[in-house]
């Protein structure tokens, strides 16, 4: 393997192997040339550039000249995330960047890729951080990236390095691309079944209007256990933090545990299987619905919502409130700027619609089934991640570190 190759590998500095240049910097007072499409910090993502991103930016002759991108270029960030970077392919017919970014230009003798491996692989074990400029604000000056060392491997082994590592961020692309595809077709399925402008067949019949408070047990939220004197456990009952409901779930890393005892004196917002919670601070209006939990307790940050109706359906209750609709009108009415929030009367006041019973449990028949697939997606590509890094790990040796000279800022 290569690995057992390090040893004779030689080093090098990014100033030998590469021409270096920071970008454009933008000045309103001197808002002078022709515009040009430009990359900055924000489009630069590990392995690709968004082109989403880029922004219009007036250009003079000397910066069109000296400042466009050509493909094998390396855009690595000098602020934000220190070192981020990404190889250049070409991705609009002209492009240019600007200064929150340094364009590495290999001299002819290093794979651009791997140069981005090696900066990748220092990142995620925290060693870029020696890349930083002794400053009140972090930032990876043009003189310390030109001081680092970097090994160099054959041309023969840089070769095999770069296929190597193209192909599993070739299969993670992919299945980026199948979750972004995934994604737009239940958010399509949700506008279209949720409010009524497709129905399923065989369905009929008016569709309902209710108020979350009126179709729910009495609409709660928690508290903090350590403010009435519980202190938090290594095991014992699940307690849920506002962190817990992600965008895509029930996020169990970030909960916790409190005592039996706690949980009686707080049964006020104690939560169980099929209970919706919806975070009420913060990042207000995310939902998740609890399956295959059978007892936990939830803190202040987060709205209990029981579903004691028997005319809705409370699957299909939850995925109504998920609908980016729904959280557009919270964000209407929240208030606090530096913490927004609503109240459990606003969350109460909240309007539902819905057709009859039965047709809500096919439609979120559907949409779980969307979801399921979702969930198995994100799963593969989770588990894909994790191959590259350890094949990063495997394939550039942790016994090579970036390093740069005694004399650097």
């Amino acid at each position: 393997m290569v690995v057992g190759q390090v040893d004779t590998w030689v080093e090098s500095t990014v100033a030998d192997e590469f021409h270096v240049q920071l970008g454009k910097r933008l000045d309103a007072a001197v808002n002078r040339g022709e515009l040009r499409s430009c990359i900055n910090n924000r489009g630069v993502r590990w392995g690709h550039v968004l082109i989403s991103e880029s922004v219009l930016a007036p250009l003079t002759k000397p910066d069109i000249r000296d400042l466009r991108l050509v493909a094998g270029d390396v855009l690595v960030c000098e602020g934000g995330e220190i070192g981020r970077a990404s190889v250049w392919n070409d991705e609009l017919p002209e492009a240019y960047f600007l200064n929150t970014l340094h364009r590495l230009r290999s001299k002819g003798r290093y794979e651009p890729r791997l140069l981005v491996a090696f900066f990748e692989r220092w990142a995620t074990t925290g060693e870029l951080l020696a890349l930083v400029g002794k400053s009140s604000l972090a930032h990876l000056t043009k003189e310390n990236l030109l001081r680092v060392y970097i090994p160099v491997p054959t041309p023969a082994e840089q070769k095999r390095l770069v296929e190597t590592l193209l192909a599993v961020e070739k299969l993670i692309a992919g299945l980026e691309r199948l979750v972004t595809k995934k994604q737009a077709i239940k958010q399509g399925m949700k506008q279209q079944l949720l409010t009524g402008n497709i129905r399923l067949p065989g369905f009929t019949g008016p569709w309902l209007k209710a108020s979350l408070g009126d179709i729910s047990a009495f609409i709660t939220k928690g508290a903090t256990p350590t403010t009435y004197g519980f202190k938090w456990e290594s095991s014992g009952v699940l307690f849920l933090r506002s962190e817990c409901v992600s965008e895509h779930g029930l996020d169990m890393t970030q909960s916790m545990f409190i005592s039996s005892a706690a949980n009686r004196a707080l049964r006020r917002s104690q939560v169980t299987d099929g209970d919706i919670l919806m975070t009420i601070t913060g990042y207000v209006g995310r939902v998740i619905r609890l399956a295959g939990i059978s007892s936990a307790n939830i803190n202040q940050h987060i709205a209990r919502v029981r579903i004691n109706d028997s005319k809705f359906d409370r699957g299909f209750v939850y995925h109504f409130l998920s609908q980016r609709t729904v959280r557009d009108h919270y964000e209407t009415i929240v208030t606090g700027q530096a913490y927004p929030q609503i109240s459990l009367k606003q969350v109460r006041e909240t309007e539902i619609l819905a057709p009859p019973v039965d047709e809500q449990r096919a439609i979120c028949e559907a949409l779980n089934d969307a979801d399921t697939e979702l969930a198995a997606l994100r799963h593969r590509l989770v588990k894909a991640r994790a191959v590259k890094q350890g094949m990063m790990q495997q394939l550039l040796t942790s016994r090579t570190r970036p390093r740069v000279s005694e004399t650097a800022a």
